[in-house]
């Protein structure tokens, strides 16, 4: 799987430069992007420019991916579906669990908006 990733001051953006994402990827996808909850730049922005098909495992591996990640409070943002990709991933019912935002820089405003919400959270527990 080709990926390309670029680190922010508070996430990751992990563009995967496929135009099929396959079931047999989704342990390199999750090899990829599970070590990240462990760094101390949680947050992953994953750029779907590229991806025009995937099959159903790939698009399951993404939506569990994505609650890890808010499990762990931190962020998980998808970008950039493609047509091919969305339509997958909404007879399957996940487009609505992945709350998918159209450009990345939409993603980056999400991401700093659920950053604010944690740290505001963390602060009304103390």
């Amino acid at each position: 799987m080709h990926v390309k990733t670029d680190t922010k001051e508070k996430f990751h953006v992990i563009t995967i430069e496929e135009k099929h994402l396959s079931a047999n990827m989704t342990a390199a996808m999750e090899d990829l992007l599970g070590p990240i909850l462990q760094n101390s730049v949680k947050n992953v922005v994953l750029n779907c420019t590229d991806i025009e098909t995937m099959d159903d495992a790939a698009a399951a591996a993404i939506v569990k991916l994505q609650q890890a990640y808010y499990e762990q409070n931190a962020s998980f943002v998808v970008c950039c579906v493609q047509p091919g990709a969305e339509k997958l991933l909404r007879k399957n019912g996940y487009f609505d669990q992945l709350n998918p935002v159209p450009t990345e820089s939409e993603a980056w405003d999400i991401i700093q908006m659920e950053e604010i919400e944690r740290d505001l959270f963390r602060d009304d527990v103390l």
